[in-house]
């Protein structure tokens, strides 16, 4: 099975570390957060991107979890994660407290 994409992947917002466009706006947050490590099986915070204050989404920095509810809920990438973990173990988190619930039980398992 392939390796599922992170949000910089399935984007292609060249945000993430060595892409194109750092230099001119700057490194995504959902990259360098590692605080969500593995969460969806991403890299960082790279599957939960809409828990991320200040990510650039939309051509614009975008607020705090509570602010880009409504825009990242009709994201096509959110609603692709959320496709692909529904059916998981693990199930699908949409709240920064959700996923760390989940990342403290599998720390444990």
């Amino acid at each position: 099975m392939a390796p599922k994409m992170n949000c910089w992947e399935f984007k292609k917002c060249e945000r993430q570390g060595g892409g194109r466009l750092v230099g001119e706006l700057g490194i995504c947050p959902a990259f360098t957060d590692v605080s969500l490590n593995g969460i969806h099986e991403g890299k960082n915070s790279g599957r939960a991107c809409w828990a991320v204050a200040g990510t650039f989404c939309g051509g614009t920095v975008q607020g705090t979890e509570a602010q880009k509810q409504h825009s990242c809920w009709q994201c096509n990438f959110f609603q692709l994660v959320k496709k692909e973990e529904t059916a998981s173990p693990k199930g699908f988190s949409i709240t920064m407290l959700g996923m760390q619930k989940v990342l403290d039980k599998s720390w444990r398992a």
